[in-house]
């Protein structure tokens, strides 16, 4: 099924998700930090949903002399290959890297580095390393940056220390080397580097290091893809992958990733042949393939990075010839709570989804699934726990895709409520009541009319004493209770407060016969202190109790009462001992 949006909303909320993200902040060097070391890795803080990132560094604010907008990938740190230079200030700028968005670029922070008083130390080889043989006689001379290290001068010859090929050759602003002219074939060469800054070359004698030539040999071409071919679209999702084969060279160097800055996929993994095969690619998704022969004599040189994408699967993805978000997956309604009545099973459910096929699945405890059911309607007998799945079918590139979407659901039992007591209180001439229930059901609550309105409460607060009829029902539909309460107790009679302090005026509390009402026969009476602990029971007919409790006074405080008829009514409230 399709699911239809503007294209321009589906712009506007890209845009309004992107500016959302926070821009990063230095972490090491922080902003403003002076003696920075020349070389020290620049560190920053990530950012939750950004793709990936740029870093800009340059000697003025913004600028870019130094790294002019490096991809870094989703990494949060990079070392300038270089170093920087020192007692400089310099000047930092990330941008968040969106493949299909406009970037962010963030604000410059600066730091300054330190002052470097020493000459640098010796570099070590990087390739070719000492003692390699067979050594093609066009190779490039690559090292190690050192620290603190501005140039370099490098010398080659035929003996230890020579210099009949190259004489002491001054490299600025890189770490190596591409001799004028081949190297002579079948030769051991020896190199001699020497890095150099502003306090001289390095103290340390930097020795000499060898390796030996082989016969001529040359670099290898680069090679393209055959299969899927660059650009190409609606690719299988377990294609093997193809390359033209290039004759000089040994083997293959693969990237494979799902942006132009990493290799999520494959990461620079060498091949003998010119294909391998790649299983479960995402659908809906841009590959970017970057391959690298090389021989004896090195990689290829320029290859440039090639690209294909996916089939687009189950979506949702942008349709750009028809402006709409396509998604082929059923729109699905199902709760995530259905219930019967104890007495009604099995229950019989079915899915008003509009969809090809459908999967009803038990839930065990462990997450165990057995299937139940591949019809739109199914047999639940028990409670528990359910998945509901609902699919349709595509072909895309002569495959049949299943595309599905599923919820969980739960089954539960319910049954009319069975009304115990009716808790009831009093205070200032109204009473409270609570419904007292068990069962097994999701209940609500109404009073005095079976219509409603229903509350999730059970509690009804401020109800005139007299007559009155509560409901329970059950919000599965099992059935409605009810019980009515007869209460021929009221509050008057029961005195506010007493002061037993031996005067003769209201040394006792007692229940006094209201003079205006019919008379009310009272069974006995219980009073209670403010935590419910139980205290004295009293006979209606008594003087009523002095505020003792074993022969002592108790304190001046709110006393709870609780009344009980001879019909078996109660009613509660509270009254103040005064000192």
């Amino acid at each position: 099924m399709k699911k239809k949006l503007l294209f321009y909303l589906i712009l506007c909320c890209s845009v309004i998700s992107y500016g959302q993200l926070e821009c990063p902040q230095l972490t090491s060097p922080v902003d403003g930090e002076t003696n920075v070391p020349v070389d020290a890795t620049i560190n920053w803080n990530g950012i939750v949903g950004a793709p990936g990132y740029l870093i800009s560094i340059g000697t003025t604010p913004g600028g870019t002399d130094i790294v002019n907008e490096r991809g870094v990938g989703n990494a949060t740190s990079y070392q300038p290959p270089l170093g920087l230079p020192e007692n400089t200030d310099i000047y930092v700028t990330i941008t968040i890297f969106f493949f299909n968005s406009e970037n962010i670029i963030c604000s410059t922070e600066m730091f300054r580095t330190e002052d470097v008083t020493e000459p640098p130390s010796c570099t070590t080889p990087r390739f070719p390393i000492d003692g390699s043989e067979n050594v093609n006689v066009s190779t490039s001379i690559v090292w190690n940056h050192t620290a603190t290290a501005t140039g370099y001068r490098i010398s080659l010859g035929t003996a230890p220390g020579a210099t009949d090929i190259v004489n002491s050759e001054n490299i600025v602003g890189a770490v190596s080397y591409q001799p004028v002219m081949d190297l002579p074939v079948d030769t051991e060469i020896f190199v001699t580097i020497i890095p150099y800054n502003d306090n001289g070359p390095a103290i340390a004698l930097c020795t000499d290091y060898s390796f030996t030539t082989g016969a001529m040999v040359t670099l290898p071409g680069c090679s393209s893809l055959i299969s899927p071919a660059n650009g190409a679209i609606n690719v299988a999702l377990s294609p093997v992958l193809e390359w033209t084969e290039v004759p000089e060279a040994t083997g293959y160097r693969v990237t494979v990733g799902t942006t132009p800055f990493n290799g999520n996929v494959l990461d620079n993994v060498s091949f003998r042949e010119n294909s391998t095969l790649i299983l479960e690619f995402e659908p809906n998704l841009t590959f970017f393939v970057t391959i690298i022969p090389f021989n004896a004599a090195g990689e290829a040189l320029g290859c440039e990075q090639q690209s294909f994408s996916t089939l687009l699967g189950c979506g949702p993805y942008f349709d750009s010839i028809s402006n709409e978000l396509v998604d082929l997956r059923p729109d699905i309604d199902f709760p995530d709570l259905i219930s019967f009545c104890e007495n009604e099973a099995p229950l019989m459910v079915s899915s008003d989804d509009l969809a090809e096929g459908f999967r009803w699945y038990k839930v065990d405890q462990f997450d165990n699934e057995q299937l139940i059911s591949t019809e739109r309607e199914v047999v639940l007998n028990e409670t528990g726990r359910y998945r509901y799945e609902a699919y349709n079918t595509i072909a895309q590139s002569g495959n049949t895709i299943e595309c599905d979407i599923s919820k969980i659901f739960e089954v539960v039992s319910s049954e009319i409520a069975t009304i115990g007591d009716l808790s009831i209180t009093g205070q200032n001439g109204t009473i409270d009541v609570t419904v007292q229930i068990s069962g097994m059901g999701d209940y609500e609550f109404a009073v005095d009319n079976v219509d409603g309105p229903y509350q999730d409460s059970a509690s009804f607060q401020n109800l005139e004493p007299g007559f009155h009829t509560f409901y329970v029902r059950d919000k599965n539909g099992c059935g409605i209770a009810e019980k009515t309460l007869e209460q021929d107790l009221t509050l008057d009679g029961f005195p506010k407060f007493f002061t037993p302090n031996g005067d003769g005026i209201n040394d006792f509390w007692q229940f006094i016969q209201p003079t205006d009402t019919g008379r009310v026969e009272i069974s006995s009476i219980s009073i209670f202190n403010r935590y419910g602990v139980f205290l004295k029971q009293i006979d209606p007919t008594s003087r009523g109790w002095d505020g003792n409790f074993n022969g002592k006074p108790l304190p001046a405080s709110d006393y709870w009462f609780k009344a009980i008829s001879l019909e078996n009514r109660k009613i509660q409230g509270h009254f103040t001992l005064k000192r």
